[in-house]
């Protein structure tokens, strides 16, 4: 078993997550607290070895690990030509409002959401329509009669989280497929960001159905983005891709790119090779340590503050806190006079929210739990 219980020092090294607030205990961006698995770091160890770092392109065992990655995770038949290889998840929903849509035109998505979702709209100018999720008995849901009240001639795209960040949804083929027909019916362009798809803490209970699975005649109007940087924690190095299938679409895409993204460092090729090629064991041990420490979570925050309200997190290591019940008014500066950087919940859409990366040693949560509780029932 993979060793996950040990802390490791991150501040002072440079960590977005550790050193933006060094006075506080972080458990806040998608960041986990574990290093990576040894065949991350041996590609990289003898790809550093070599010590050239020029300009780098996907080599072909890349490509076809990505391509045996979407056949074996995914059970899709892909190629090259679909793949689109990119710096970051970020810069292609940006990339997607300026391929899709033309200023003035709109982007409609659920909420809460990834706070980029609320944000990308401002790159190509358009206009954000955003409708809020169902809580149904802690599993939240699409508000199809909300979505259908909110679509207008000027939606161009809709952005979808699957698995769900930050509410941890894993969304089923039936509702994937009512989604694509939704967006067949209003023209949208479904752009699919899937970054936590192989975090599904359950994965025969809730199965991932990506957009890639869907019917041919709505698939082709996807862009699926993926990437090994969530769950084997190297989003410092930068590299995702997308998956296209309608050559169109992909053209409009590659073009949006023009000359503003930079290129991909060579390093990134090899780790999220390694990744995919060889993680699975390790992928296996963490599923099984955020498991253990989601229950710790939802445990601790139900039974501690009654009337808080946690959903079933089926996927990812982050966790949705809704604290409207209780009679707290700003439940980020209870828990910023405790001790912790937390993410506001405002960011996502919602306020008096909170959002706790559980994706760090189980001790070290347990105490940061505590410290909340008592934070926000005084």
């Amino acid at each position: 078993m993979t060793d996950f219980d040990t802390p490791i020092t991150r501040r002072g090294t440079g960590s977005l997550k550790w050193d933006r607030r060094p006075d506080l205990d972080p458990l806040w961006v998608a960041d986990m607290d574990f290093t990576s698995p040894p065949e991350v770091t041996n590609a990289l160890t003898q790809r550093v070895n070599h010590g050239v770092f020029g300009y780098a392109v996907p080599h072909q065992s890349l490509v076809d690990t990505l391509l045996g990655y979407l056949q074996n995770r995914i059970g899709v038949t892909s190629s090259e030509e679909q793949i689109v290889h990119l710096g970051g998840l970020v810069p292609a929903l940006s990339l997607a409002t300026k391929a899709f849509a033309s200023p003035g035109d709109a982007l409609l998505t659920c909420t809460p959401v990834y706070p980029p979702f609320l944000g990308v709209h401002n790159d190509g100018n358009l206009e954000l329509q955003s409708v809020d999720h169902l809580d149904n008995d802690g599993a939240w849901i699409m508000d199809w009669d909300a979505l259908e009240q909110s679509v207008t001639p000027k939606s161009k795209l809709f952005i979808l989280s699957n698995p769900q960040n930050p509410l941890g949804r894993v969304f089923t083929k039936e509702e994937m497929i009512q989604l694509g027909e939704f967006c067949q019916r209003h023209d949208l362009v479904l752009i699919s960001d899937e970054i936590h798809c192989d975090l599904i803490l359950d994965e025969d209970a809730t199965p991932h159905f990506s957009a890639l699975n869907l019917p041919d005649e709505l698939r082709e109007r996807t862009v699926t983005l993926l990437a090994p940087s969530k769950t084997y924690n190297i989003a410092g190095l930068g590299y995702a891709f997308a998956v296209i299938p309608n050559d169109s679409l992909r053209r409009k895409f590659t073009t949006a790119k023009g000359h503003i993204l930079p290129e991909i460092n060579c390093l990134a090729y090899y780790a999220a090779e390694a990744a995919y090629r060889h993680g699975e064991p390790w992928r296996q041990d963490l599923l099984a340590y955020l498991r253990t420490n989601r229950d710790l979570l939802t445990k601790k925050i139900t039974e501690g503050l009654p009337g808080a309200r946690v959903p079933n997190i089926e996927a990812t290591y982050l966790a949705w806190i809704d604290c409207k019940a209780l009679s707290v008014d700003q439940p980020i500066e209870k828990a910023e006079e405790a001790g912790l950087f937390l993410s506001d919940g405002a960011f996502f859409g919602h306020k008096r929210c909170l959002r706790v990366n559980f994706g760090t040693q189980t001790a070290r949560l347990e105490n940061a739990l505590e410290l909340l509780v008592t934070a926000l029932r005084s």
